[in-house]
């Protein structure tokens, strides 16, 4: 079983998630790679809302066919082009993880790989 950790000697979290995530040494591991807004037939969600709503998708399919769930998120770390892009990307997360809270890094870049897309979400699973 994952073990969540946020010491209360150092400053609480700023948003919603853990400072550290413990995995059990007996776990398996599943890296996902960046997960970007793009429909299965090659188009690009037309804002950021609609790419973080593809991007969950994405993902919870990935942790399923490795017989996970999103609880076995360890860390995910979210690319934004932009500061405009955060709000909406939090609203997609918060829904999806339903109060779950996984470690996390957030960070605003000037681009990705592709100017189309706004947001691009990496993340580590494991499970016992």
């Amino acid at each position: 079983m994952l073990k969540p950790h946020t010491p209360l000697m150092i400053a609480p979290p700023a948003a919603l998630y853990v400072h550290g995530m413990e995995v059990p040494a007996n776990a398996r591991w599943l890296f996902i790679s960046g997960q970007v807004g793009m429909h299965p037939d090659g188009r690009v969600g037309h804002d950021a809302r609609e790419q973080a709503e593809i991007i969950w998708g994405n993902i919870q399919a990935i942790l399923k066919s490795a017989d996970m769930r999103l609880t076995d998120i360890v860390k995910l770390t979210t690319y934004a082009v932009g500061s405009e892009h955060l709000r909406p990307l939090r609203e997609v997360r918060e829904r999806v993880l339903a109060g779950y809270l996984p470690a996390s890094t957030l960070l605003v870049v000037a681009g990705l790989a592709q100017p189309a897309w706004l947001v691009e979400i990496e993340v580590y699973a494991a499970r016992a």
